[in-house]
């Protein structure tokens, strides 16, 4: 059995060993490929300032970078009784390199080691769920223009109320993805500062360059205070937690609402029967499973801020083991997002839309607004136009042509889909990506 990282002369109790490692193996595969990022950057500096030699420097660079190949290839592996990723790079490096593979843990803690690898990975991830909501974005805009002259019931109380469109319907979830990916790009600045150097929490003797690693890492800036880096762990994983919960929002209002109308009692829209699942006794069933499934677990990430809080709330400043069960909620919540906006982008590219709803009389009545204003600008005071149309209605008088006459911004007839698609991209670009990318191919040689 390979000895743990910090293990002396006593072996260790199994089922406190088992109990203690939890899950942790099976979460750090997915933090890999960014602990060897981090192992790079450490390595490049500790040649800075002499505890490596220039040689020893390029033998563990050769060696990482292979080490990272064979984690994005997904065929990295924690073998039995090794503790976590870190513990396994290392007994990689040491079996390759001998000696000069133990020099590398030299000016950090797994404690900081891990909070670098955690931003590293998240900063990844929020790249890759931006992405996602773009293209999702770019589908609804498209819906909404080519779709934008087509009306339909709007909704308060559950009660028909006033003209909507298909075009505000779509457009309304593209610009809530706006609002998004501006709380994600505020998680993401957050997140993107380098926790790296401040080992278990109170730095080291070492003359650690800071800065250095900072730059070779792409962050924007240090976390720089010792302790506050580590206040971070958990703190960070809630804020972008809560950004995540709110594209998730979205998606399970969005859900919700094309089960709605999907339905036979409402028949707005229509998906296509290989998007439909059916039933084991009803042969007429085409259920709309991936959109209940998307509410579901869209649902449920919505908890995850409050689970991470309620993990992490009560602890004063300092490295503690709860930390590592934020991992277990955390790390597979981006898969699940990430699936969600797939799947949600497909069903609304191919959804088909019903464009004669309000032919049916019973939506008659939601255009009584249009007439009490049409009333109102030939002169009628609104509160009089207002009690004639109610009485009209109340006596089975009233008429109307069908028709809607809206102008102001972000109404049916002016639904300001360019602006809209300007903010989202001033958002996007606000990220500065590139910064990151570019750094971490550096790293690798590319």
């Amino acid at each position: 059995m390979a000895q743990k990282l910090w293990e002396k002369n006593i072996q260790v109790d199994r089922d406190i060993e088992k109990f203690t490692v939890g899950r942790d193996r099976e979460m750090d595969l997915y933090l890999a490929p960014y602990d060897v990022l981090g192992s790079l950057a450490h390595i490049t500096m500790l040649e800075s300032i002499g505890l490596l030699t220039r040689e020893e420097l390029d033998m563990l660079t050769v060696e990482l970078r292979n080490i990272y190949d064979v984690a994005v290839q997904g065929r990295f592996v924690i073998e039995d009784g090794v503790e976590d990723v870190h513990s396994q790079v290392e007994l990689m490096l040491t079996r390759k390199l001998g000696d000069t593979g133990k020099k590398i843990h030299s000016g950090r803690s797994r404690n900081d080691q891990v909070l670098v690898d955690l931003k590293l990975f998240t900063r990844a991830r929020i790249q890759e769920i931006t992405t996602l909501t773009s293209s999702l974005f770019d589908v609804l805009i498209t819906q909404s223009e080519k779709y934008k002259n087509v009306l339909m019931p709007g909704y308060t109380h559950l009660q028909i109320a006033m003209p909507s469109s298909f075009g505000l319907w779509f457009g309304a979830y593209a610009e809530s993805l706006v609002d998004d990916l501006t709380v994600l790009q505020a998680a993401y600045k957050v997140c993107n500062r380098n926790p790296l150097g401040s080992a278990a929490g109170y730095g080291s003797s070492f003359p650690l360059n800071r800065e250095m690693t900072t730059r070779l890492l792409g962050f924007d800036s240090m976390d720089y205070n010792v302790i506050y880096a580590q206040m971070g762990r958990g703190k960070t994983e809630r804020i972008v937690a809560s950004a995540m919960a709110s594209i998730a929002g979205t998606l399970s209002k969005l859900a919700f609402d094309a089960c709605m109308f999907s339905s036979q009692n409402f028949g707005f829209i229509s998906l296509p029967a290989e998007y439909t699942t059916g039933s084991s006794i009803m042969p007429h069933k085409k259920n709309p499973d991936v959109f209940e499934l998307t509410r579901a677990k869209c649902n449920k990430l919505q908890a995850l801020p409050y689970e991470i809080t309620l993990i992490s709330n009560n602890l004063p400043s300092g490295y503690f083991r709860d930390l590592q069960i934020i991992k277990e909620a955390f790390l597979p919540a981006f898969d699940t997002l990430k699936e969600c906006l797939i799947m949600a982008t497909r069903m609304l590219t191919h959804v088909t839309i019903n464009d004669h709803i309000l032919d049916d009389d019973k939506y008659k009545l939601i255009f009584s607004v249009e007439e009490v204003n049409r009333l109102t600008l030939e002169g009628i005071p609104f509160r009089d136009a207002y009690k004639k149309v109610g009485l009209d209605i109340e006596a089975g008088k009233f008429e109307t042509d069908k028709k809607v006459h809206h102008t102001h911004e972000g109404s049916i007839g002016n639904l300001c889909n360019e602006p809209v698609k300007l903010l989202m991209q001033h958002v996007i670009d606000g990220y500065g990506f590139e910064k990151a990318n570019s750094a971490e191919l550096r790293l690798l040689g590319q």
